[in-house]
């Protein structure tokens, strides 16, 4: 408080007023040091030697030893005696206290008793009436003309100066009112801006009197939900301000990358600039587009969570989603300014496109989520339990990964046909397929309700299905390889469902599901080597020269083991044959050599075998012009030794 005063608790010391004469402070010479007779240079000398060899902290252990002999009964009599005085200090300080209060209450009873009456003492009230002590003004000297000319002057001057000063306020607070019309016009006519551009205004839920825009998307989680409301301040000159508590200070963009066998062949370019310093829309768009991509990658992270399993792993600002064992996509949240890749990161931009559509992907599938949010919301809510229910993760990266591998194994498995149908065509032999990728993705052609973007986002979620189709070198000979990619569930992965139609070997079936893309690969290899070795038994038995090449020693083939390749060739002369057929992606490979007995169960000399072995091959680039696989089998089906 203002009016306290600090009270002392020792009786208060009297200073003197002026110091000590001179014959005093002889007289204090000459009872300390003695008569001016007896001092000499030599004693003053000895005297100052001995001050400055005396040790200092003698004389406190002097007074410390005297008030250690001190007896405690002593002691506590000081301590009564100085307590005392205190008390009585106090007393004396509160009683002249009292006095003062006394006498000034007694002289303003005069003129207002009743408020006087409530500070007097009892026993003032009883020796001393109301208003019996009073005060006046003494009348002054008279005073000179000149004086009172002085005073009026004075007074006049006094008066202008006020004047001035009460009109110098006023202006000031005009120009201060106009200032404030013009700033607080300009402050509104920017918030109604704002919402004509379609943002939402309101009132803050915690702040009343303050405007703020909903930049943010309703249907997010929580933690970004209320990140999308910021307020809506005005400057000192009535520019529009849009409060930083809550909005990132700077712009972030989830960046999307490709890295192939080690080195970054791609990289997501960034679809929206730095905003301006001067426009508040700009501002709002940066902050919007920052939430939704923080929260695009808190998604993403939390989803990768539970793909562990799948290969994709996380760091502290990235998440690796393997595609192939030579591809690998890498999303991270980086600044806007840092989103382009330096130049010793990426080495070309043959994937670019690739990283663009997955960055696009991504932030559909997560307003696609947002729409899902609504959706429930919207409907009735399920019973009330105690138990609390999960918030499933979004279906941001399991789609696009699932995309992504089913595009790969299509890829792979189409390469591999091609691959087949050149060593086919190179051996003389037809074989052709037909590839439909991606035939389950199908867009409704009649009008819907759902926004076609939705449409298109829900058949993205669901299951990919390719589908190839395809002919084998004898007739009625076919199959079928469907590549099927569950796009939710992480233990189905790809898996293939292969069917065939052999004529000649119905016995032959291929398992229901396949899950690894070589194990699919060799059974079409193995179907069509079956096709082969049928192939070439019913050139000899549907030959039209049969009869007339039967005197001439023309060997007709038979199937010993269609699943080993293998064909025998029995002649009466003695001169039986062996067929091998080996078919691989590279090349297409049969030998001939002769048997022993007729059942070929006996083989011949190691040496004579090999002298009479016939082997011919047809590769994917061979350019050596060769005969055909029939051209061949007539060959060495003549009954020669």
């Amino acid at each position: 408080m203002s009016d306290s005063f600090t009270l002392p608790l020792r009786p208060l010391l009297e200073k003197r007023e002026r110091p000590d004469t001179l014959p005093q402070e002889i007289a204090q010479i000459n009872a300390q040091w003695g008569s001016f007779r007896d001092v000499t240079e030599e004693s003053l000398r000895a005297k100052i030697e001995e001050e400055k060899n005396r040790d200092p902290w003698a004389e406190e252990d002097e007074i410390d030893k005297a008030t250690a002999d001190v007896d405690t009964a002593e002691r506590m009599d000081q301590l009564y005696k100085r307590r005392a005085e205190i008390t009585q200090f106090a007393m004396q300080a509160h009683m002249e206290a009292l006095f003062a209060l006394d006498f000034v209450s007694l002289l303003l009873s005069k003129h207002t008793p009743r408020q006087a009456e409530l500070s007097m003492s009892a026993y003032l009230k009883q020796v001393a009436p109301l208003g019996s002590l009073n005060a006046e003004i003494v009348n002054p000297p008279p005073k000179s003309d000149a004086a009172l000319q002085d005073i009026k002057t004075v007074s006049r001057g006094w008066r202008l100066q006020n004047f001035n000063a009460a009109a110098n306020k006023l202006l000031k607070s005009a120009t201060r009112l106009e200032t404030e019309v013009a700033a607080e016009t300009k402050y509104w006519n920017e918030v109604l801006a704002v919402k004509d551009k379609g943002w939402k205004v309101c009132r803050l839920p915690r702040d009343r009197q303050a405007l703020g825009v909903q930049y943010g998307f309703l249907e997010a989680t929580p933690i970004f939900r209320d990140r999308g409301l910021a307020a809506l301040r005005r400057a000192d000159d009535g520019s529009l301000l849009l409060d930083k508590g809550l909005i990132p200070q700077r712009a972030r963009t989830v960046r999307v990358r490709i890295r192939t066998q080690g080195q970054y062949t791609g990289c997501s370019k960034v679809s929206w600039s730095l905003p301006s310093a001067d426009s508040i829309e700009s501002r709002i768009l940066q902050a919007r587009d920052t939430v939704y991509e923080e929260e695009l990658f808190h998604e993403m992270v939390r989803e990768s969570r539970i793909m562990g399993s799948q290969g994709v792993t996380t760091r502290q600002n990235l998440v690796q989603v393997p595609v192939s064992d030579e591809q690998e996509v890498l999303l991270d949240l980086v600044d806007v300014d840092q989103s382009e890749p330096t130049d010793t990161e990426t080495h070309s931009n043959e994937h670019d496109t690739l990283a663009d559509a997955v960055a696009h992907s991504v932030r559909i599938l997560l307003a696609y989520a947002h729409r899902q949010n609504l959706w429930r919301r919207t409907q009735p809510p399920p019973p009330l339990s105690q138990k609390r229910r999960h918030t499933p993760e979004y279906q941001l990266l399991r789609p696009v990964m699932a995309y992504l591998q089913h595009t790969a194994h299509v890829r792979s498995l189409e390469s591999f046909m091609n691959d087949l149908r050149k060593v086919m065509k190179a051996a003389g032999l037809r074989c052709d397929f037909t590839s439909a990728p991606f035939s389950s993705v199908r867009l409704p052609q009649t009008r819907s309700s759902m926004p076609k973007v939705e449409t298109l986002v829900k058949q993205f979620l669901m299951p990919f299905e390719s589908m190839f189709t395809g002919n084998l070198i004898t007739p009625e000979s076919s199959f079928c390889v469907k590549v099927r990619t569950n796009t939710v569930s992480s233990s189905s992965g790809t898996y293939y469902e292969i069917s065939v139609n052999l004529p000649h070997h119905r016995e032959v079936q291929p398992p229901s599901r396949i899950g690894l893309q070589t194990e699919a690969a060799a059974a079409i290899i193995h179907f069509a080597m079956l096709d082969i070795v049928t192939a070439i038994s019913h050139k000899g038995t549907k030959s039209p020269k049969e009869g007339a090449d039967a005197g001439k020693g023309v060997l007709r083939w038979e199937v010993a083991y269609a699943h080993h390749g293998e064909l025998r060739a029995l002649s009466s002369s003695g001169n039986n044959k062996k067929m091998k057929v080996r078919l691989s992606r590279e090349e297409l490979t049969i030998q001939t050599f002769p048997l022993r007995g007729l059942d070929g169960s006996r083989g011949v000399d190691e040496d004579k075998r090999s002298a009479n072995l016939r082997s011919q091959s047809w590769t994917l680039d061979s350019s050596v012009p060769r005969p055909s696989v029939m051209e061949f089998v007539e060959e060495v089906s003549q009954d020669r030794p």
